[in-house]
């Protein structure tokens, strides 16, 4: 025997027009060799994903599950920033607490075991703004020569500057003023 080229078969495993829509295909088509390129419903990906006869098995741990590990738990690469909130109260009592200068006295030379106390005071909750008008009253916070802080911008405020005249003839009319 003849050693036979064998190539695969490209029309094998696909749906072919019968009947009229057959002849119409093959009157039409430049190439009736081609196929159609829809597959066969009963070859196709057999057996069906839908009819494993395999069961669910639930994965070991949490971790093993990809529905229950998401990546941005498992990304390390990544900082994200953390929720922090401080609440009206909190901020009234640390404006409070540190508005005044407490003096902790120097460490005794007691023993090890004893703790020396600190002095502390509670006072009440108060709300912001009267934590804000406590502070005032005692003593000024900002005048002319103490100021609030500004805000930090990464650029300097611009300007107008007049920058020097671009080259022209000096006899000619020029109204253009260049600024930097």
């Amino acid at each position: 025997m003849a050693a036979t080229k064998k190539a695969a078969e490209s029309t094998l495993y696909h749906v072919h027009p019968k009947g009229f829509w057959k002849k119409f295909r093959d009157a039409l088509v430049i190439n009736p060799e081609i196929s159609s390129g829809i597959p066969l419903a009963g070859i196709y990906r057999w057996p069906q994903p839908g009819s494993r006869p395999e069961k669910y098995s639930a994965p070991a741990t949490k971790a093993s599950d990809p529905a229950q590990n998401p990546y941005w738990k498992r990304d390390v690469r990544r900082a994200y920033p953390q929720l922090s909130v401080v609440t009206q109260p909190d901020l009234s009592s640390l404006l409070i607490q540190h508005s005044e200068a407490q003096a902790i006295p120097a460490p005794s030379e007691a023993k090890e075991g004893e703790k020396s106390d600190v002095p502390t005071k509670t006072q009440g909750i108060m709300d912001l703004t009267g934590a804000i008008a406590a502070i005032t009253s005692v003593h000024k916070v900002y005048d002319h020569s103490k100021l609030p802080p500004k805000v930090p911008t990464p650029f300097k405020k611009w300007r107008a500057e007049l920058a020097p005249d671009a080259p022209h003839d000096p006899n000619a009319y020029f109204p253009m003023l260049l600024y930097k």
